[in-house]
C-alpha cells in the first residue's frame, strides 16, 4: 500500500465525527397517547351547533370588504370616510395619524407616489367583545406595479356608531422574521457539494456531497480505492441540531465503524471535534479541519488524534480538487 493510500485510510477511520451521547427522547405515558380521532358524524355536529354569523358581523365584513375596494381603486376620501371622526391609525414605522383629514392627506399622498396600488386581506377574523365593539385582525398585503408585495399584521377596533359599524383604530407591525430553516443554518458548507477527488498512481479517494430533499442535511458518500480494488467506503451525513444549537455530522463506514462530530467555524476554516466508535469496539478521537482554499480545492487535516488513549501521529495537511465536468 502507498504512502498516499495509508494517509487516505487512516484520514478516513479517525474522521468519523461527536459519539452521540445525547439522552433519547423519554417515551410519553400511555395516558398521554393521542386520543383517536372523533367520527365524522361526532366532527359534523360541532359545526352544525357553531353560531351562525350575526347581523352585526355581517355588517362589519360588509364595510370591510367596501373599505378594501375603496383602496384599490385609490380613493382617498371614500377610504377615510371609512373610520370614526377621531380614528387612528399607527404604521409600522410608529408614526400615528388621527382624524379623517389626516388619514385622507396620508392616503392621497400614498396613492399619489403608488399608482394602482392594491390591497388583499388574509386569514381575517372578527369577534364582537360586547353590542358595539369589535376586534379583527389579520394580514394585510399590499401589490405595487414593479414591486414585490408587503405584508403587515394588524389589530383594528370597529365600534357601532349611527353611520353603522366605523374603525376606531388600527396598529399595523412589520410580521415576524421566521425562525432560520436547517438549510439557512447548513449554507455556508454548500462550497462542499460536488464531487471530490484526491489520487495518485495507486490509489485514491472520491466523494460525492450533495443537499439531501428540501436542503434539510448534506450527505457525502466516499470510497477508497486501492489498486483498482475498493477497500472503504461510507456516508457522512451532516445536520442542524436545533436543540443543541450546532452543526452536527454523523458517519457510517463499511467496516462497521461509525461516530459524530460537532461543527465550527472561522469564516471558510472549519474546525469538527470527533469521537468515534472502531468496528472492533475502541473508542478514537480527533479533531478533523477542513479548509476552503477556493471554490475548486479545499485542504483537511486532522490534529490531536487518539484511539483508547493511545496517542496517534497527526494527518498532514491534504488537497483535495473538485471534479468540474
Amino acid at each position: 500500500m502507498t504512502r498516499s493510500a495509508r494517509i487516505l485510510l487512516a484520514l478516513l477511520l479517525l474522521s468519523t465525527p461527536v459519539y452521540a451521547q445525547d439522552a433519547a427522547p423519554t417515551a410519553k405515558p400511555a395516558t398521554e397517547a393521542a386520543k383517536p380521532d372523533k367520527p365524522a358524524d361526532a366532527a359534523s355536529a360541532e359545526v352544525a351547533e357553531k353560531a351562525p354569523v350575526s347581523e352585526d358581523e355581517t355588517a362589519i365584513l360588509a364595510a370591510i370588504e367596501s373599505y378594501v375596494i375603496a383602496f384599490n381603486k385609490g380613493d382617498a376620501a371614500t377610504l377615510a370616510s371609512h373610520w370614526t371622526p377621531e380614528g387612528v391609525f399607527t404604521t409600522p414605522s410608529g408614526e400615528t395619524l388621527k382624524g379623517r383629514k389626516a388619514l385622507t392627506d396620508s392616503f392621497a399622498a400614498y396613492f399619489s407616489e403608488n399608482k394602482e396600488a392594491k390591497i388583499e386581506l388574509l386569514e381575517t377574523a372578527v369577534s364582537l367583545v360586547s353590542p358595539s365593539v369589535a376586534n379583527e385582525v389579520g394580514i394585510a398585503r399590499v401589490i405595487v406595479p414593479g414591486g414585490e408585495p408587503t405584508d403587515t399584521t394588524y389589530a383594528a377596533i370597529h365600534v357601532k356608531t349611527s353611520e353603522g359599524w366605523k374603525i376606531d383604530s388600527i396598529a399595523e407591525q412589520e410580521p415576524e422574521e421566521l425562525a432560520p430553516t436547517h438549510y439557512d443554518q447548513l449554507k455556508e458548507l454548500e462550497w462542499m457539494v460536488g464531487q471530490w477527488v484526491d489520487a495518485d498512481e495507486n490509489s485514491s479517494i472520491e466523494s460525492t456531497t450533495q443537499w439531501t430533499k428540501n436542503r434539510n442535511f448534506i450527505t457525502t458518500s466516499f470510497k477508497v480505492t486501492i489498486e483498482g480494488v475498493v477497500e472503504f467506503e461510507g456516508t457522512q451525513i451532516i445536520g442542524w441540531d436545533p436543540y443543541a444549537q450546532t452543526i452536527r455530522s454523523w458517519l457510517f463506514d463499511s467496516d462497521g465503524g461509525f461516530g459524530a462530530g460537532r461543527w465550527t467555524n472561522q469564516g471558510d476554516r472549519w474546525t469538527v471535534q470527533t469521537i468515534n466508535v472502531l468496528s472492533d469496539g475502541r473508542r478514537g478521537t480527533a479533531t478533523n479541519i477542513y479548509e476552503k482554499i477556493d471554490e475548486n480545492t479545499m485542504r483537511f487535516e486532522s490534529i490531536g488524534r487518539q484511539v483508547d488513549g493511545e496517542l496517534m501521529p497527526s494527518i498532514e495537511p491534504v488537497t483535495v480538487t473538485r471534479v468540474v465536468e
